[in-house]
């Protein structure tokens, strides 16, 4: 089983967007996938029109395992479940800090759905915490979706930082541009300057700025399945495509 994290410590960067139609990529592919939503907004789930288990609450998600387990949806794509969010996922870190072995608690849950699945996608709320070290020292790679702009720059370059400083494998962040605006000169500019400093660190394929993306939300549903032929829906076919041979998920 390979765990996947989408993360980014800056909101609105297609981070939430990129998780679901990944997800739905690799079911595709025939890959049985997990999308674990992090994040207490429960986009993940919204998108997939799963509602929150109201069971799964408080630290029940580190320390209970049949509770985790039967928190976890089926959606409507073959290959593909959801263990959507709720809102006490606001307070994970208070839960962690009250814990043994906090830092590595995240990976204990995950493992008692190891042998069903393939690869679990974790949606991650936009913050340093602990929660977040979690993710980092649980995930074989993570996704880095950088809005090509200096504050976005600066934002990946923090993250980069912090890997170093903790002592953490900074070979496991994955990053790609998102939301990219080809007519702004500034998203030309930022996206050489950061493919020459990070070389081959940087995924090919990048996510365009596209009405078909910004839809998902009137539709509730991954862009592959109303607009498949449009620029959106090449451009994740082209990511997934990349990150799968990259990591070798299938």
């Amino acid at each position: 089983m390979k765990i996947i994290a989408c993360y980014s410590n800056k909101g609105g960067v297609g981070k939430s967007a990129a998780a679901v139609n990944l997800a739905h990529a690799a079911a595709s592919a025939g890959v049985n996938t997990l999308l674990c939503d992090l994040d207490p907004q429960g986009a993940s789930g919204f998108y997939y029109r799963v509602k929150p288990s109201k069971k799964l609450q408080d630290d029940r998600f580190f320390t209970d395992v049949k509770k985790f387990t039967n928190a976890i949806k089926a959606s409507d794509y073959p290959n593909l479940d959801i263990l959507p969010a709720n809102m006490s996922y606001r307070d994970f870190d208070v839960f962690l800090s009250r814990m043994k072995n906090s830092r590595s608690r995240l990976k204990k849950a995950l493992k008692s759905v190891d042998a069903d699945y393939d690869l679990i996608i974790l949606d991650c709320p936009p913050n340093l915490s602990t929660l977040s070290e979690n993710v980092f020292r649980a995930a074989d790679a993570i996704l880095v979706p950088v809005v090509p702009t200096t504050l976005s720059e600066r934002t990946f370059e923090q993250i980069t930082e912090f890997f170093r400083d903790e002592g953490l494998s900074d070979k496991k962040l994955v990053p790609f541009f998102s939301m990219v605006q080809r007519q702004k000169t500034l998203h030309g500019e930022t996206m050489a300057r950061m493919r020459e400093t990070y070389g081959k660190r940087f995924l090919d394929a990048f996510i365009p700025f596209t009405t078909d993306i910004e839809r998902m939300g009137a539709h509730r549903a991954p862009v592959a399945t109303y607009a498949a032929r449009k620029t959106g829906g090449r451009a994740y076919d082209a990511f997934w495509q990349e990150l799968s041979s990259r990591l070798k998920l299938t």
